[in-house]
């Protein structure tokens, strides 16, 4: 029986031995089982982060559907009678007040700002001029400076204004309170739009108010939807602010609480005769347009954090 054949290069020399698999693949499973191990961890602290963020909130819807009696002899239990009237008498006693007014001041604040905010970051973000970047710099600054050490001047300066109390007020310190973060968010997305197509607008005749509001603000929907919602989050539950500005100054003012101002008074007017039910039907009824909103946009909010950091 004759030997097998040697391959040979095309040079004529002897192939070299080729790698033997088995080493290569137990080389390649190595950073693979510390992968797996990364995965495992990590997705265990964000179910036990899940679990720390749904469980109260389970905790306290099942607790409207509770008595006071049931509330008392076990805090974790199942209710026993599944009753929406509880819903009705929280919305009777002022919720359903205080959740109007709340609702009147975000459907004015929330689009004030994100127009102005995203006017200054188209602005700051797209043309080059002397104070550039200082005017940015103190946009930025705003996010960073506490508001509890502007409230006493603030009250002053709302009151000189004769709008304690008052929609307009709030509306437009929530606009002010809101601005830098809108600015820094938008600017950053506003930079990462190809310049391109805003060239081309120019060039074709578009003045820069129509370049902003027909090609660049539709570009810039995903940015805008996700500070959209951090805004309405913000502003829904704002709590400092509007105990400082919106007080009754005298006893025929009427009383414009929001929410966050509304459940502390709902508590304050039961005194001694607590109806616990009540008030967590009032925060559930407060948590639930909030907890829509999000997880109807959370894939735009998603896109709109990301595309920043990828384009």
């Amino acid at each position: 029986m004759s030997a097998p054949l040697k391959e040979t290069a095309p040079t004529g020399g002897t192939v070299p031995p080729q790698p033997s698999v088995r080493k290569s693949s137990a080389r390649a499973g190595e950073p693979r089982g510390e992968g797996t191990v990364l995965n495992v961890f990590s997705h265990g602290f964000l179910a036990l982060w899940a679990l720390l963020i749904v469980l109260p909130l389970l905790w306290l819807v099942l607790s409207s559907f509770k008595t006071d009696v049931q509330i008392g002899n076990s805090a974790f239990g199942w209710p026993h009678n599944w009753s929406f009237d509880v819903f009705r008498r929280a919305w009777s006693k002022g919720i359903g007040d205080y959740f109007l007014n709340t609702l009147i001041v975000l459907v004015f604040s929330v689009p004030l700002t994100m127009l102005f905010g995203s006017m200054a970051a188209y602005v700051l973000a797209r043309y080059q001029f002397w104070g550039n970047r200082l005017l940015y710099y103190f946009f930025v600054a705003g996010a960073m400076f506490p508001v509890f050490l502007a409230l006493v001047p603030l009250f002053f300066m709302v009151k000189r204004l004769d709008m304690l109390n008052t929609y307009q007020g709030l509306i437009l310190v929530y606009i002010a309170y809101s601005m830098p973060f809108t600015v820094f968010f938008m600017h950053a997305f506003f930079r990462t739009l190809p310049t391109a197509v805003f060239e081309a607008a120019i060039l074709d005749g578009a003045s820069h108010t129509r370049t902003f509001f027909q090609v660049m603000l539709p570009m810039a929907k995903a940015g805008l939807i996700s500070v959209g919602i951090f805004n309405t989050l913000g502003q829904w539950n704002q709590f400092i602010l509007p105990t400082v500005l919106m007080q009754p100054q005298s006893g025929s003012d009427p009383e414009r609480y929001v929410l966050t101002q509304g459940l502390i008074q709902l508590q304050q007017q039961q005194g001694y005769a607590s109806d616990l039910p009540v008030l967590f039907a009032g925060v559930t009824i407060a948590m639930i347009p909030m907890l829509v909103v999000y997880l109807s946009f959370q894939r735009q909010v998603q896109s709109g954090l990301t595309s920043a950091t990828l384009k």
